[in-house]
């Protein structure tokens, strides 16, 4: 398949049938089997190479692209099951879109629109659960909770929300954005499902909690950091403090979403405003740790454009201008049995487009 070539090479973890787990890169339309090559790679989890640091992980990547230049073991992807990749200690998800800000402050709070006082000063997140980060096909059940005042049943109001997230190898806490690349492993991608009818009853003073706590899915491919060209992030006004620059790196990653198969979104990542290693800062400035295998999204992804953004709150309105799909049956927001496919390409460090492989969910009652 495009995308997975030689510049690439996520990494992953999977099974043959009644097999053990293991690590293996995706060459084009199969596994490449990385046990033979011993070590971190033998692990059935990335979670001790993750942790053994930046010599390690240059390590590891020539002894993958010499193993891939001779005759791999190579498996078809049909015939194996992809497991979560890493073992997932914290989760945090960030709110780092101000596009997504603006809309979402239109349409759930237009007697008072506009960003917080404190969103262009600090990354603004909140803390999720790990224990229910899935990886992606995982069925997702759609979730009971308040919807307002003496009514407690299953959301009326299912949405999804693209994002990207970054894993952390090597633990710390006070990481300088300067540090960002000797920290973290790699990139997926996120699903951070979200009830917006209990988010909207439970949401205020305290912000998220039972509305997106139930599922976060998750791409079963690492792309390592190294394998991505980075761009110049935005220009920040007012100018962070000084904690928080330099601002580290861009990521030009272009998303798209895809609902019952109909193209529906195409979210661009480097219109994001704060940046991947700003949020990884400002997540540790209290002294917090940060473990092997945190992993932290970058909120919502949505550009300027209808087009271009990352929940169907903002595509459909908040379900006031249901979108129309290839079967011609009309959403507002998600019914059981739909099915949301988010997946990515960017530009690799070499200068080739590669794909960040896919995450993907059915809703069931």
């Amino acid at each position: 398949m495009s995308g997975f070539g030689l510049q690439n090479l996520p990494y992953g973890v999977f099974s043959e049938p009644n097999g053990e787990r293991r690590i293996g890169v995706r060459l084009w339309s199969s596994v490449v089997d990385l046990s033979v090559l011993g070590g971190h790679l033998a692990a059935g989890s990335l979670n001790p190479l993750m942790a053994a640091g930046r010599h390690e992980w240059t390590a590891a990547r020539e002894a993958v692209d010499d193993l891939v230049a001779t005759e791999p073991p190579l498996i078809p992807l049909r015939d194996v099951t992809l497991h979560l990749p890493f073992e997932v200690a914290d989760y945090t998800d960030f709110y780092s879109s101000e596009h997504h800000a603006l809309n979402v402050s239109q349409i759930l709070r237009p007697e008072a629109p506009g960003l917080s006082p404190s969103w262009k000063h600090l990354p603004i997140g909140y803390h999720g659960r790990s224990a229910t980060v899935v990886v992606s096909g995982t069925p997702i059940q759609r979730p009971c909770g308040q919807l307002a005042e003496g009514v407690f049943g299953p959301t009326r109001r299912l949405d999804v929300e693209a994002e990207v997230g970054f894993v952390v190898g090597v633990p710390g806490r006070r990481i300088a954005t300067t540090d960002f690349a000797e920290h973290v492993f790699g990139v997926v991608l996120v699903n951070d499902w979200s009830a917006r009818d209990i988010q909207a009853w439970e949401y205020r003073p305290l912000g998220p909690f039972l509305a997106k706590s139930f599922a976060t899915s998750v791409s079963p491919w690492v792309t390592p950091l190294d394998a991505l060209a980075t761009v110049p992030p935005l220009v920040q006004d007012p100018e962070p403090l000084g904690y928080l620059l330099p601002p580290g790196p861009g990521f030009d990653l272009r998303l798209a979403v895809e609902w019952n198969d109909t193209p529906v979104s195409s979210p661009p990542f480097a219109s994001m405003y704060w940046t991947a290693a700003q949020q990884l800062a400002h997540l540790t400035s209290n002294g917090a740790s940060v473990r092997t295998g945190d992993l932290f999204a970058s909120g919502t992804v949505s550009g300027p454009a209808r087009d271009e953004v990352g929940s169907f709150l903002e595509l459909t309105r908040n379900g006031a201008e249901p979108v129309k799909l290839a079967d011609g049956s009309l959403r507002g927001f998600l019914e059981d049995g739909d099915r949301v496919r988010i997946s990515a390409t960017a530009r690799s460090a070499g200068g080739k487009q590669i794909a960040l492989g896919s995450v993907s969910g059915t809703v069931v009652a």
